[in-house]
């Protein structure tokens, strides 16, 4: 009885397997995000491409790098970088757009995404 118990756990995780990897890759592709400051002083309406691929966020663009992680529920944390500059980003991804918050060293502001 222990061996089918256990028989089965396997058989249920190893079946569970493939929907838990293809839920990860929800939001992968282009993304166009859109960046506004809460002051002008710190530039205003910037658009940055940015990729993902299996959860794992990268650059499209040579100008700006990104880093970051895309959770299977949406919730997105990036890192965007441009010489010595460097803005944190959170949020949420949900079908084909998103929103959230960033900071920088001296700044702060909102972003929109739309996938490409």
């Amino acid at each position: 009885m222990n061996c089918f118990r256990k028989g089965l756990f396997v058989s249920v995780f190893v079946l569970a397997l493939p929907v838990a990897q293809a839920s990860a890759n929800t939001f992968d592709g282009a993304w166009n995000v859109r960046i506004a400051s809460s002051s002008d002083t710190c530039g205003n309406g910037a658009t940055v491409a940015i990729g993902i691929n299996n959860g794992q966020i990268a650059s499209s663009s040579a100008m700006v790098t990104a880093s970051g992680h895309v959770a299977d529920a949406g919730a997105i944390n990036v890192t965007l970088s441009t010489g010595i500059k460097r803005a944190v980003g959170f949020g949420r991804l949900s079908g084909t757009s998103g929103s959230g918050t960033w900071r920088g060293a001296m700044c702060t502001g909102t972003w929109t995404a739309e996938r490409m």
